[in-house]
């Protein structure tokens, strides 16, 4: 079993970070939400919401929470593929629901993508529901944000 810390993340983990995001295939829009100044100021706001799992020091996971007063949300999953299926997926996501439960969330949701097959199972192996009676729309100021 390998051994897995899970830490907060911080501004100086940013490079890190979006290193980690592309190799696993996660989409960021480095010039809107993930640009190094939109990340710091939502680290500053949640910073026990910005999750890293590191093995042997290195990032090899993260996971961003975040809550809207009604509900938490589990946002950016991401997993180093040389680490995959070893449970730092998991880990990531009981850590973020153990914050958001102790802010006092009694619904953590997750928005995946439909063609993400792995995570959409990942999330209902860990009890999440899939709901498709909510359709997800959003407005934006700017293609990129």
């Amino acid at each position: 079993m390998m051994e897995l810390e899970i830490r907060e993340l911080r501004p100086e983990n940013y490079a890190e970070m979006i290193a980690l995001w592309e190799r696993a295939g996660l989409s960021y829009r480095p010039r809107g939400r993930d640009s190094p100044a939109a990340i710091a100021a939502q680290m500053e706001r949640d910073p026990d919401l910005f999750l890293g799992a590191f093995a042997a020091g290195k990032l090899v996971g993260t996971a961003i929470g975040s809550d809207d007063g009604r509900k938490g949300w589990i946002n950016r999953l991401a997993v180093d593929p040389a680490y995959q299926r070893r449970g730092v997926a998991r880990s990531l996501i009981a850590e973020v629901e153990r914050r958001l439960q102790g802010r006092g969330r009694e619904i953590i949701a997750a928005l995946v993508e439909d063609w993400n097959t792995a995570s959409l199972a990942l999330f209902q192996d860990c009890g999440y529901v899939l709901d498709r009676t909510i359709l997800y729309l959003s407005k934006r100021t700017a293609p990129w944000v």
